[in-house]
């Protein structure tokens, strides 16, 4: 098994979607998490606040500098990751699918390196 990671990118400055199409939304990828936790893929996934919402930590000759607000400024931001457990590649894309449709968002699936420990 291998470790994925599933972005979720929203556009930036665009108004919170109608009540009625979140709660389909939140109903799918309940639906979704609820089929992922029952096979063992499930790892992790949570939504993100908003990039105003960001501290960013920058190394400086020594110290590091403080600063609010997202590191770079875009057309979209990450609002949310999930963390999967599946065999490979095709099986991260097909979950990564879901939730594209899911949610009309991109979705970013990009492996976790492998390391000691694994």
């Amino acid at each position: 098994m291998t470790l994925y990671l599933l972005s979720l990118h929203q556009p930036q400055g665009e108004l919170p979607p109608d009540p009625e199409f979140l709660a389909g939304v939140m109903r799918q990828l309940g639906e979704l998490r609820a089929e992922l936790v029952s096979t063992g893929s499930w790892v992790f996934g949570q939504g993100l606040h908003g990039p105003e919402t960001a501290t960013v930590l920058r190394a400086r000759v020594g110290d590091v500098l403080v600063t609010d607000g997202p590191f770079v400024e875009g057309k979209e931001y990450l609002g949310g990751i999930t963390i999967i457990d599946v065999p490979d590649l095709d099986a991260a894309l097909d979950v990564g699918r879901r939730y594209a449709l899911a949610t009309t968002l991109p979705i970013e699936v990009r492996p976790f390196q492998s390391g000691a420990g694994d």
